[in-house]
């Protein structure tokens, strides 16, 4: 595993409600359950989406591919709040109107997330956060689909399950 940045982040329970607090060091290392606000970048006629490759010092899932943009939702933070923020960081985009999808589980112990899923359109410039994104790319979305449902690609274990809920959902 990589750096862990031991910020305080809100702490939930199994059915998604917030319940407390705890560095981000215990909620990894005991498996909390926690949540993260991720954003689905698609471009403005909705037929690409962005696909970014993660650091090999990703403290989880390292090295693999992920079309959302997110994080763990800090202490005293709203899921909608976190998705912003993490645009922001991760991507460089701002001021963007952020569509709400659905929530998926992710209960891989040691892993165990509610990830609040958002869509934005977006046309603009994309800036990496170094320390996170190695490199990213517009990918139609065939492509999407396809690293979805191959188990043997390289897309983020948790990404993947959100990305399958929002084709079952929303077949665009």
């Amino acid at each position: 595993m990589g750096v862990v940045n031991d910020e305080l982040v809100a702490v939930y329970d199994g059915s998604g409600v917030a319940v407390g607090e705890a560095p981000r060091s215990r909620v990894r290392a005991e498996g909390l359950w926690h949540a993260a606000g991720v954003v689905l970048v698609r471009s403005p006629d909705g037929g690409k989406v962005y696909l970014h490759l993660r650091t090999d010092t990703k403290d989880v899932f390292p090295g693999t591919y992920d079309c959302w943009a997110g994080g763990m939702v800090a202490a005293g933070e709203t899921p909608v709040e976190c998705a912003r923020r993490e645009l922001a960081e991760e991507l460089g985009v701002r001021d963007v109107p952020l569509e709400p999808l659905f929530v998926h589980v992710y209960d891989e112990p040691p892993m165990r997330c509610h990830n609040f899923a958002f869509e934005a359109r977006w046309d603009g410039p994309i800036t990496h956060q170094p320390e996170e994104i190695v490199s990213g790319e517009w990918i139609e979305l065939a492509e999407l689909r396809r690293m979805a449902e191959d188990p043997a690609s390289p897309l983020i274990p948790d990404g993947k399950l959100g990305v399958l809920e929002w084709f079952r959902r929303f077949d665009p």
